[in-house]
Parts: structure tokens; C-alpha cells; sequence
């Protein structure tokens, strides 16, 4: 039967055309680039390909979400656009043996006061690139890298070409955000390789880094050539419940035509987890895809919830990581570098070496004792061996983990002098400093040590502070380099100091400098835990810079609570050291940090350029403890201590591990102390667990 010229179609029938032509465009498209065995040649496929471009130039508003000309030939695009997650994207704590799995289920069953077993799900781990996919009813909507958590690149085109991946759902909830990894397998990556060679181009090192440069592609044509596959295994927002369990929700994610992992089983206990681990690790060289380890889930999704969040990480789970690879090559030099604290760390500059799948040239070495063959309490490690240059050194990796040096052979060793730790900066040659009880030597030049003062700005400009698109390590060094930039405050008048010459500067250009600098005007504004993280306060990590902005909540409260608490005495000393997670060395770090002259005025500076969000305390709706501070003491009977300070937080509280005037509430359980005795002569309401319970029961 001959085809309908395309000016005689009708809109039924060019509908039904165009969803004809979608299908059979898309399996002959799978059949070309993912198994390399095209089923029509290239005449006939672009005969397919103009009819269906003809059809939606006489029937626009019939142009189909997954039509072939919106997944193979579009133009490059100039730049990846930024999405938002709803939910953020977290990654996983990691358990390196059976006794930290162990303890993964203790410190479950401990949080929810259970004595009773917790089912589990476990599931390998893929190594590849986690990808976050949005439908609204039953349509993609778009797709996003992970990035930084909260927010990742637009990578919609892309996905599109990416096998696994649907672009309709039916049953679906009205919005569905559904998460995995997309990966390449081993015969697609040999097969790639090898296009590569034959077109004279760079074969990639590995599927992980294929993949994740094949999605993250400018241009989806290329992506289109590149063999990619998805796993579904998780979710982020949802209009409604997937199911009551992980398992449950990933077979109706399989039934809504995801690729789910056919490995993923339920287990009853830690043992049980212990022998999927070992029964999967016995497949890996078989399954034809990478995996690092096998991730461990509370099958429970009421249990889930309960368990919550810690900043960066779920409770709920684990990733339990395989055994690290090794490989033995020789160390040609220890070098120093000074970091942006003025840590000296030693690394070791190793004959190159392949282990797990990637080549090694560098490993820490950690510091001053550890190449002396001790631990941090004067132990032997190694049996003692120290480290020397010219040593034939084993290197272990585990995962994306910096490699390190396990052991010496002291069998080959021709090097007759122990190293020698300096006692100086390597680069401003002031005094290294080790400090009673500190692991590491530092570098007492403060700012004025050009090693510190760089590692600080790249410290500034990274993911999880301004990260500025387009101002990575090297462009700072650069910029650094030509005195353009010496600290953070110059980044932001850099447009009006030296934005013409940056366009005319090598490797840059018209484009990419304004590309850099619009990029650089978007970061003025910037949450104030991402201003506290970007700021390179020793002991300071993103989890302690979320904690410190949500118990001030806005920059000036922040400010002034550290100036104020200076003599390391007083009212706001005690309230940052009665913070629940902000002990005495962090306190004191921080507060030193605002009152040394040469950080207080780049603070200033830089301040001065910027608009600082606040951060707010949760949306608790009606919560009778939102913005108050709380303490908890004693025992609690009905729900552990963890998890009614979880409750109190994800209610807009602060929770404090001091009792002072500004305290609230004090919750008292069993065998209370001298916190309930000074919550009472200070007149603080006092709540007993049930009283407790039953207020924040207002909530629900």
C-alpha cells in the first residue's frame, strides 16, 4: 500500500503518521547507534526522517514530544542551562566491611528505638552518572544532572537518546521525578572505542568516564551515537506515593517501563545483606557494566521517612563499597603542598601504574607520621616501615577515593635516608607549625602564603560555595597569576576592571568572556551557608556551614554573634558552643576567624559585593516550636534522642546542647540532670517525652 502524500493527509491521519514514524525512527536509531546493527540504510532512514519533518511543518500543534527531529540533529547547544532540584539529590555514606554494615543496622534500629529486625533492600551499585528525570502527567518534563546536590545541568536532549529511559510513563503519579544512573555498557564501550580509534579521535579511559561525557554532550547528535543505558532506583518528587516500600516502588517503576536493576533483593538482616554483598561481588566480572559496591535501603518507606536526613547523606542508607584495588610501582618523589588552611601534606609522585581501571601517578601520604610507619596515637603501622623516596610502594584505590600507599618492599629499598619533614613553608618560607595534638604540620603565613591564599580561592569557587560556571581551579590560577585576582571581593569587579582585556586574551574571546562574567554576576546573590562554606574556615565543612546559617539565620545575626563572642566567654560564646554539632575547636576557629585583621577585611570586602540570603528554618505549617530553641536530656523511652531531634529540626526548631536563657523548652526523660535543675532557675518550660510527643503531635 502506497503512503499518503503528505498535502492529502488529514489531522487524524498525520497524527497517526507521526506517532508511526516516532516509533519505527526510534528502534531503527537503537538498532544503528546503541547495538551497531542497523536494520535500514541511510537513504531510507533520512527518507523517513524529511517525511516526518514535512508532516509537522503542515501540522505544528501536532509536533510530538519524542519526535525524531528533536532527538537526532539539533544545533549545539551554547551552554548547559542550570534546573533546580525539588528534592535534593543526595549522596550515600559508604561502609567499607561487614562490621560497618553491622553497625549501619545498630545505628538504624537505635534511632528508631527498635529491638525487632528492619528489612532491607539491596541493590548493586552502578558507576556511572546519577540523572534525575520529571514527568508531569506521563510526559518528560525534563532531565538534570546531579551537580551539587541542588541543582544540576538541563541534560532533557540528551536523555532522550538514552536507553531505559521512557518517554511516556502511563499510571503514573501527575508529578514523578524518578532517579538513577546512566551507564555504559562494557560491549557498547569496547564497540565505541573503537569508532573512536578508527575516526583518529581519543578513546575514553573508561565506561564511567564515557558516559558521563557522552551525556554532557553540547550537541545531543553525538549523544544520539553513544551507546547509553539507564538504572531506576530511586525517586524525588512525587504528587503521590509510589507504593509503602523501596521494593514496591521500584517494581511499579518497572512496570511504567524503567529499567530496574534485576539484582535488587529483599534481605531480613545485616547477614543477610552481608551474603547479597558477596553473592554480587561473586557476578561483578560477569555482569557487563561496572559496579563499585552494593547500596543497602530500609525497605520500609514509613521507616524512611522517620530516619530523614543528615545534611549531605539519608540515614536510611548505605553504600557498601568493594575491597580497593592494588598495584605496586615505584615512588620517585615526595612532594609538599600547602593547602588553603596551611596544612603541609605530603604526596607521593608514583611511576605511573594502572589500578582499578585508572592510572595513578599521585598518592597521599597524609602526613608527617604516617610516612613515618605511625599512627595518630605513636602506633606502628606497617609494622613500622616508614616511607622513603625511591621505595616500591603498593597503591590502593576504592572507588572515586584519593589512591594511597598501603605498604613498602622494603626488599628492593636502595634509598639509605629516612625523609625528612620540613620545618618551613615550601613556598613563603615561613614557620611550619605542628600544634600539640594536631596530626599536621601548617604554614604559619596565614593569607599572606600565595599557596594558601590560591587553594582558599579555589576553595571559593567551588561546587558546593559559588560555584561560578566557567570559574574553575585553573581559570582562578590564571586570573591569580596575572594579579587580576587576590582575593574573593576581585572576582566580583573583575568585569569592570578587566573585562575588555579578558576578551582578548588567548583561549578566551567576545563570547566566552561575557559567558563568564554574566556567569559571575548571577553568584552575587548566594544563600548564607554557601557564603559560610565558601569561606575556608578551618573545621568549617558544608554540613557545619548549614548548621551555623540555620541557627542565625541571616548574615548580619551571624556577624555579630562572632564578633560578640571574641574573648571565647560570655553569652554568644556559650550559645555557638550550646549549638548541637559545633563543639569548642570549631567555635573557636570561627570566631578567631572574624577578629584576625587580614580574613576581617577580605570578609568586608567581599560582603560589600554580595546579596546574602537568609536561611529560613523549614515550612513547618502550624508547628508549635518553629523558630524556637530546644534542649533534650535524659532518656527517652518512646523514640530515641537522634530522632526527636530530627522531629524538632524538620518542625523549624534549633536545637541547642545547653540550657541558657534563650532556651524554650527543655524535653526532660528519664534520669535527667543538671540540665533540668538549670532549666528550672531559669523558669525554661519544661516537657516531659509524652508532653513532647503529644505537642508536636499538633503537627500531624
Amino acid at each position: 500500500m502506497g503512503e499518503i502524500s503528505v498535502e492529502n493527509l488529514t489531522e487524524q491521519e498525520a497524527r497517526a503518521e507521526l506517532a508511526r514514524l516516532s516509533a519505527f525512527m526510534r528502534a531503527a536509531e537503537a538498532a544503528y547507534y546503541q547495538a551497531d546493527a542497523p536494520n535500514i540504510d541511510d537513504a531510507a532512514y533520512d527518507a523517513l526522517k524529511a517525511r516526518n519533518l514535512a508532516i509537522e511543518a503542515q501540522f505544528p500543534e501536532l509536533v510530538r514530544a519524542d519526535s525524531p527531529s528533536k532527538r537526532v540533529g539539533a544545533a549545539p547547544a551554547s551552554g548547559f542551562g542550570k534546573i533546580r532540584h525539588e528534592v535534593p539529590m543526595l549522596s550515600l555514606g559508604n561502609a567499607f566491611s561487614d562490621e560497618d554494615v553491622v553497625e549501619f543496622d545498630t545505628r538504624v534500629r537505635k534511632f528508631l528505638s527498635l529491638t525487632e529486625p528492619v528489612r532491607y533492600t539491596a541493590e548493586p551499585k552502578i558507576d556511572g552518572l546519577s540523572l534525575s528525570i520529571r514527568y508531569e502527567d506521563g510526559k518528560l518534563k525534563y532531565a538534570a544532572t546531579r551537580g551539587d546536590g541542588e541543582e544540576g545541568e538541563d541534560v532533557t536532549a540528551n536523555a532522550l537518546h538514552v536507553s531505559g529511559i521512557p518517554q511516556f510513563v502511563e499510571n503514573a503519579p501527575v508529578i514523578l521525578e524518578v532517579r538513577g544512573e546512566v551507564y555504559m555498557e562494557h560491549t557498547a564501550f569496547e564497540a565505541l572505542n573503537k569508532r573512536q580509534e578508527a575516526a583518529g579521535e581519543k578513546p575514553f579511559s573508561n565506561p564511567r568516564n564515557a558516559a558521563a561525557g557522552s551525556l554532557r554532550q553540547l550537541d545531543a547528535s553525538i549523544t544520539a551515537t553513544r551507546p547509553l543505558s539507564f538504572f531506576a532506583y530511586a525517586w524525588g518528587a512525587l504528587s503521590e506515593p509510589l507504593a509503602n516500600s523501596q521494593n514496591g516502588a521500584i517494581e511499579r517503576l518497572a512496570k511504567m517501563g524503567f529499567a530496574t536493576n534485576p539484582l535488587t533483593k529483599l534481605c531480613d538482616s545485616p547477614e543477610a545483606l552481608i551474603r547479597q554483598y558477596k553473592e554480587i561481588e561473586r557476578q561483578r566480572a560477569t555482569l557487563g557494566y561496572d559496579i563499585d559496591g552494593v547500596v543497602y535501603k530500609v525497605n520500609d518507606l514509613a521507616l524512611q521517612t522517620r530516619l530523614g536526613m543528615r545534611s549531605t547523606t539519608p540515614r536510611w542508607a548505605i553504600a557498601h563499597k568493594f575491597p580497593a584495588e592494588t598495584a605496586w610501582t615505584r615512588l620517585e618523589a615526595i612532594d609538599i603542598q600547602v593547602g588553603r588552611t596551611g596544612a603541609l601534606s605530603p604526596v607521593a609522585r608514583l611511576h605511573p601504574v594502572t589500578v582499578g581501571g585508572v592510572v595513578v601517578s599521585n598518592a597521599t601520604l597524609h602526613n608527617e607520621d604516617y610516612i613515618k610507619g605511625l599512627d595518630s596515637k605513636g602506633a606502628p603501622i606497617r609494622d613500622g616501615r616508614d616511607i622513603r623516596e625511591g621505595d616500591w610502594v603498593e597503591v590502593y584505590r576504592a572507588g572515586d577515593v584519593i589512591p594511597k600507599i598501603r605498604d613498602v618492599d622494603l626488599s628492593k629499598r636502595e634509598n639509605p635516608e629516612p625523609y625528612t619533614f620540613p620545618k618551613a613553608c615550601p613556598i613563603c618560607g615561613s614557620d611550619a607549625i605542628r600544634e600539640s595534638g594536631d596530626a599536621v604540620a601548617r604554614c604559619s603565613g596565614e593569607f599572606s602564603c600565595g599557596a594558601q591564599r590560591l587553594e582558599k580561592l579555589k576553595h571559593f569557587v567551588a561546587r558546593q560555595a559559588f560555584d561560578i560556571d566557567g570559574l574553575g581551579a585553573k581559570q582562578v590560577q590564571a586570573f591569580v597569576e596575572l594579579g587580576w585576582v587576590a582575593e574573593p571581593a576581585d572576582i566580583f569587579t573583575l568585569k569592570a576592571r578587566y573585562g575588555e582585556a579578558l576578551a582578548k586574551r588567548e583561549g578566551w574571546g567576545e563570547v566566552s568572556a561575557r559567558n563568564l562574567l554574566n556567569a559571575i554576576e548571577a553568584r552575587r546573590t548566594i544563600p548564607l551557608n554557601r557564603l559560610i562554606f565558601s569561606l575556608g574556615i578551618r573545621h568549617v565543612g558544608e554540613n557545619s556551614g548549614m548548621l551555623l546559617a540555620r541557627t542565625y539565620q541571616s548574615w548580619a545575626a551571624f556577624q555579630a554573634a562572632m564578633i560578640a563572642a571574641q574573648p571565647h566567654e560570655g553569652a554568644a560564646w556559650e550559645e555557638l558552643n550550646g549549638i548541637d554539632g559545633v563543639g569548642e575547636v570549631m567555635a573557636a576557629s570561627v570566631v578567631d576567624f572574624f577578629h584576625t585583621e587580614i580574613t576581617r577585611k577580605m570578609v568586608e570586602a567581599l560582603v560589600e559585593q554580595l546579596t546574602i540570603e537568609d536561611v529560613l528554618p523549614p515550612d513547618a505549617g502550624n508547628s508549635p516550636v518553629a523558630g524556637k530553641t530546644l534542649v533534650f536530656t535524659g532518656s527517652l523511652s518512646k523514640i530515641s534522642r537522634a530522632e526527636a531531634k530530627a522531629q524538632a529540626e524538620g518542625l523549624g526548631a534549633k536545637v541547642s546542647g545547653s540550657v541558657s536563657a534563650k532556651t524554650d523548652i527543655l524535653v526532660a526523660g528519664e534520669k535527667a540532670g543538671s540540665k533540668l535543675k538549670k532549666a528550672e532557675s531559669l523558669g525554661v518550660q519544661v516537657l516531659t517525652e509524652d508532653e513532647w510527643l503529644a505537642l508536636i503531635a499538633q503537627t500531624r
